[in-house]
């Protein structure tokens, strides 16, 4: 299996550090990158390599936030079709609703328990995102 780049953009470096230590201990062919806010994820994306094979943006964050950093990245027709796995603390309805709407692939609420979120981005990493088809019913991972 060759090597998944996976971004991961937050402004919290302590999920940031969770988040890394996490998918790098469950397969070797891993390779997290992460970016502190959303210019940065901008940036990478727009001076490859490397190139993602699947994107990790928080919602919350100073500056451009992850909702506007999504509609940016979808109007890129080169990173228009990149898997999105939108992360947040809240389960607002109105919230998961407008990443939906804004173009992202799944949303992933975060779990204050390291189990739970290990068991979550395991599932994550294991969706085949070329064939994904993203519905209002599978939009968001469950616990």
């Amino acid at each position: 299996m060759r090597k998944q780049n996976i971004f991961y953009t937050d402004d919290d470096t302590d999920d940031l550090n969770f988040f890394k230590e996490i998918v790098e201990g469950l397969d070797e062919n891993f390779e997290v990158y992460t970016q502190v806010c959303a210019n940065d994820l901008i940036y990478a994306l727009e001076n490859p390599p490397p190139n993602p094979n699947v994107v990790f943006l928080d919602i919350n964050m100073p500056g451009i936030n992850g909702l506007e950093a999504l509609k940016m990245v979808r109007k890129n027709t080169v990173t228009a079709d990149l898997p999105i796995i939108m992360l947040s603390t809240s389960k607002d309805e109105a919230l998961i609703d407008k990443a939906r709407l804004f173009g992202a692939t799944y949303y992933l609420p975060k779990s204050g328990d390291f189990e739970k979120l290990k068991k979550s981005i395991e599932h994550v990493l294991s969706i085949n995102w070329q064939s994904f088809i993203t519905t209002e019913q599978n939009f968001v991972y469950q616990y």
